[in-house]
């Protein structure tokens, strides 16, 4: 069996937007949702509509996760047996009872934006920074930037699923740039420069038709690295990647055996920032029954100091 090759030696001749926006840069792509690609995706509000994206933490469902991460567990510290005889409520003046609880959670095990520092090879994050300043914390191209920035453009959903004739993509079926354009096309929509591009499967519906079963051979649809899918978001300029899935992208790679190419093709290389496990069904029902398919997006994950990601609901407007 032939081994997969290392990453150094696949993208060895990929674009790369290092150094693009100057040796300090920490949040790559997303530079080019410059004032003009705000205004633009504003104007696109026509009904005043909402749709949050963010998957329901904490789920009875279940939460979907990657393998090896255990989905969010919430904590009760007080509700109101905390005030029953022997409870440990605190006393209030005037009697005030509440509830408070926590979460013990992944910060990438729900709806999420990685940092760009997030994944690497050959010892380098984005934009060349040392992956040694990844220990104990990321001390550059943490999510804390990308946080404080904010997300805000004008997006187009392209909604494969439907375009495939599947109710959800099965495990491992990928798709690439042209067939983007192609669900574009079909949808009455162009994809511009400087798009954020949302990408339909509904996959993770079969994680809660199968349970633990749909991790085994765990290898989830989705876009396939090719040295001209790489060049296409490079000069189309694409600012931000935002799917259902748990990790954006085909889990292995079937051309070569390599895991997450893609993860550092586009946002090692590139700086495309990633967002993952979105819950895009109502927004999607929506879109095929007004044929709207180009909308504002906004979001801000959470501003948490040297994170490697960040929970996030992000919000289209139509």
């Amino acid at each position: 069996m032939t081994s997969a090759p290392d990453l150094t030696e696949l993208l060895a001749d990929s674009p790369s937007n290092w150094g693009k926006w100057g040796p300090d840069d920490q949040v790559g792509s997303l530079n080019y949702l410059t004032a003009e690609q705000v205004l633009a995706g504003a104007a696109l509000i026509r009904k005043g509509e909402l749709f949050t994206l963010q998957r329901l933490i904490g789920d009875p469902k279940g939460d979907p996760v990657w393998p090896g991460r255990s989905p969010a567990t919430r904590e009760v510290v007080f509700d109101e047996s905390s005030w029953d005889e022997g409870g440990d409520g605190p006393a209030f003046p005037g009697g005030l009872h509440y509830a408070d609880d926590k979460i013990d959670a992944f910060l990438q095990g729900s709806t999420q934006y990685d940092a760009l520092g997030h994944v690497w090879y050959d010892g380098k994050i984005w934009n060349g920074y040392d992956a040694r300043t990844t220990i104990g914390k990321l001390e550059q191209a943490s999510v804390e930037p990308i946080a404080e920035r904010g997300i805000a453009g004008r997006a187009v959903l392209l909604d494969m699923a439907r375009y495939f004739g599947a109710d959800a993509l099965p495990a491992r079926q990928t798709f690439d740039h042209t067939d983007l354009e192609k669900c574009a096309e079909a949808q009455g929509i162009t994809i511009r420069p400087r798009d954020i591009l949302i990408i339909r499967t509904n996959h993770l519906e079969l994680f809660f038709q199968q349970g633990e079963a749909f991790y085994d051979g765990f290898c989830e649809p989705g876009l396939v690295y090719s040295p001209e899918l790489v060049e296409w978001f490079q000069r189309m300029e694409i600012p931000n990647l935002v799917t259902d899935t748990i990790a954006n992208e085909v889990t292995h790679d079937p051309n070569n055996g390599v895991a997450l190419v893609l993860h550092n093709a586009l946002m090692r290389n590139l700086g495309v920032a990633f967002t993952e496990i979105c819950d895009l069904e109502k927004l999607a029902a929506d879109c095929a029954e007004d044929k709207t398919y180009e909308f504002f997006y906004v979001a801000a994950p959470l501003k948490i100091n040297g994170a490697s990601g960040a929970p996030v609901n992000p919000v289209v407007l139509k």
